[in-house]
């Protein structure tokens, strides 16, 4: 029980860093606070296992500092919806110790409270455009990824391959950022602007980490493998943090989009080989 005791402790100190640090990103002035509220209880769960221990832990540094670089980088939302997975899992074990320590009722409801808290203030822009990332992101990947295994066969030097892939992605780029434009003006959206951005540069950042391969080796089939690889990692990273900050099915979704992306490349690998010997090129 000690052991179990010292482990609740160390995640509580941890947990109240975590949410203070988190409280310094946050802009809404609302979810500050909230999160300031969090860290508190956190801390003040941290003294009550500390009195029943008698003993000093330190917090797990590198899973706050980890925890903040995500946050950095992925978002408020998707670190807090991966926290709250975590609340549950302390709660269920509060409940479990009820027996031998009647206090830790209260905090397994505080815990299913916290959740309830996170629920409701999460609203981070990038969510709100969602639907314009994923719009570029998969025309960049299905139509790309076609494009390149149908440029592998059909040309033949990696840096003819690539400027055609080159072309093809930056013009099509503009192309979907238009077309996004004119989609959500033609709804009087008035994030119209912002929409087609988000869907231009989501298709640029895939350009180019697709084209990447063809730069980098002279082995066209190499790269095309490098590529295929890449564009399944692409897919399954940004399928995990859209299914965590959204609470989506992420099997479902990974499947799909893999399946079209890469039902597209064999596709258009057979039609290169086909116009290459049909034309004679």
């Amino acid at each position: 029980m000690i052991k179990i005791a010292l482990n609740l402790q160390r995640q509580e100190i941890t947990e109240c860093y975590i949410y203070s640090r988190l409280c310094g990103l946050c802009r809404d002035a609302h979810n500050a606070e909230v999160l300031r509220k969090i860290g508190e209880a956190e801390r003040s769960h941290a003294s009550f296992w500390h009195r029943k221990t008698g003993m000093d832990v330190k917090p797990r540094r590198l899973k706050i500092e980890w925890t903040i670089l995500l946050a950095r980088i992925l978002g408020l939302t998707f670190v807090l919806k991966r926290m709250e997975k975590n609340e549950g899992t302390a709660s269920k074990l509060y409940m479990e110790l009820c027996d031998e320590f009647p206090e830790v009722k209260l905090f397994s409801e505080a815990e299913a409270a916290h959740e309830q808290q996170l629920l409701s203030m999460l609203d981070e822009e990038r969510l709100r455009y969602i639907g314009s990332i994923v719009l570029g992101l998969n025309d960049a990947l299905v139509e790309l990824t076609g494009a390149l295994a149908g440029f592998t066969l059909a040309l033949g030097e990696t840096r003819i391959i690539s400027l055609a892939g080159l072309i093809t992605g930056i013009s099509a780029a503009f192309s979907m950022a238009a077309s996004e434009y004119l989609s959500c003006k033609a709804d009087n959206d008035p994030r119209a602007a912002k929409s087609a951005v988000y869907t231009g540069l989501a298709y640029i950042i895939t350009v180019a980490l697709l084209i990447l391969p063809f730069l980098i080796t002279r082995n066209k089939y190499a790269a095309l493998g490098i590529t295929l690889f890449l564009a399944v990692l692409i897919i399954f990273l940004f399928n995990y943090y859209l299914a965590t900050a959204k609470d989506l099915d992420f099997k479902r979704r990974f499947a799909e989009m893999a399946l079209i992306s890469l039902g597209v490349a064999a596709l258009s690998f057979g039609v290169g080989w086909v116009l290459k010997t049909v034309l004679n090129v």
